[in-house]
């Protein structure tokens, strides 16, 4: 097969151990790119991701992986400093992924005590002639076996916690505009190739409220806002900045929001196309991006999801 790309051309993958991230490295490994990942992981989960990484360093191009804080200014110029190294005076950054999955998920009050059973559930307890507890404990394990319509049925718990400002300003930076740092970093360290693209991911929670999800949400509101003004501002240097809106998709990052199970859920019973997005599904659609023929393809935000955002 012959490569889309040349080892000279660098992914500078900013969450890459898990998820999109990692998938996207795996494409753009895969089709010729040279890759760099920044990711922050316990050293417990370092089995997984060095497996992972083995993966990416099979297609035979340079890889350079390095464990830091890349929201830091210290982490920042590790980065720098590994990326420097491994692409050699010839390389440069020709795609720069945002997938970092660091926010708060708490709600922004807290949320009434859920009753013993909700009202369609105290419908069906009468209906069996059943204790209305007994139903809900039921309905209970069916969700956590990961049955769709019982997951709809079953309330996420939230805990106590209450987002506060700090929560807010940490999780807008850290999903948002972080984007905006790393863009002007690279581009003051002159390490974009002439022609480079930005690629950050945004959610459909963008536009619509789910409880717990008001930073996050937030946040992707300004990183789509940090993406538009990239594609103006460092357009003129060759740059390009899109957002890629996956549709639910199973990942790490989904799993520790409260009532990700009821995302799924409603996401297959509306998708046209009957399953869940998957990563490599959005690393295609980075892949598409990151190609030459997508040199016209600037400020955009394109859905990755099957339909599900308009079904």
């Amino acid at each position: 097969m012959t490569n889309r790309f040349s080892e000279r051309q660098w992914a500078l993958v900013l969450g890459g151990s898990s998820g999109f991230g990692l998938a996207i490295a795996k494409k753009l490994a895969a089709e010729g790119m040279s890759v760099c990942v920044a990711h922050r992981d316990r050293r417990g989960a370092m089995d997984r991701v060095d497996r992972e990484f083995e993966a990416v360093r099979a297609h035979g191009r340079p890889f350079v992986s390095i464990n830091t804080d890349a929201l830091s200014p210290a982490g920042m110029a590790d980065v720098i400093e590994a990326l420097r190294a491994g692409m050699q005076p010839a390389g440069r950054v020709r795609v720069l992924v945002h997938s970092i999955a660091y926010g708060n998920l708490k709600p922004i009050v807290a949320p009434p005590a859920r009753p013993s059973a909700g009202p369609p559930l105290a419908r069906l307890a009468d209906e069996l002639g059943l204790p209305p507890a007994e139903v809900d404990r039921a309905v209970r394990r069916l969700a956590e076996a990961g049955e769709p319509a019982f997951q709809l049925l079953n309330p996420p718990d939230y805990g106590d916690a209450v987002l506060d400002d700090e929560d807010v300003a940490r999780t807008i930076y850290s999903m948002g505009t972080s984007l905006l740092t790393w863009v002007q970093r690279l581009h003051r360290e002159g390490l974009f190739a002439a022609s480079a693209r930005v690629i950050g991911l945004t959610s459909e929670g963008n536009e619509v409220a789910w409880r717990g999800y008001a930073a996050v949400a937030a946040a992707k509101s300004a990183l789509e806002s940090a993406s538009r003004a990239i594609a103006v501002e460092f357009g003129p240097y060759g740059i390009r900045s899109n957002i890629l809106q996956p549709g639910v998709t199973d990942t790490p990052a989904l799993r520790v929001i409260p009532g990700s199970g009821r995302m799924k859920a409603g996401a297959l019973l509306r998708n046209p196309l009957g399953r869940l997005t998957t990563p490599e599904d959005v690393a295609n659609a980075a892949f598409l991006l990151s190609l030459d023929e997508a040199d016209w393809i600037n400020g955009a935000l394109i859905r990755v999801d099957g339909g599900e955002h308009v079904a």
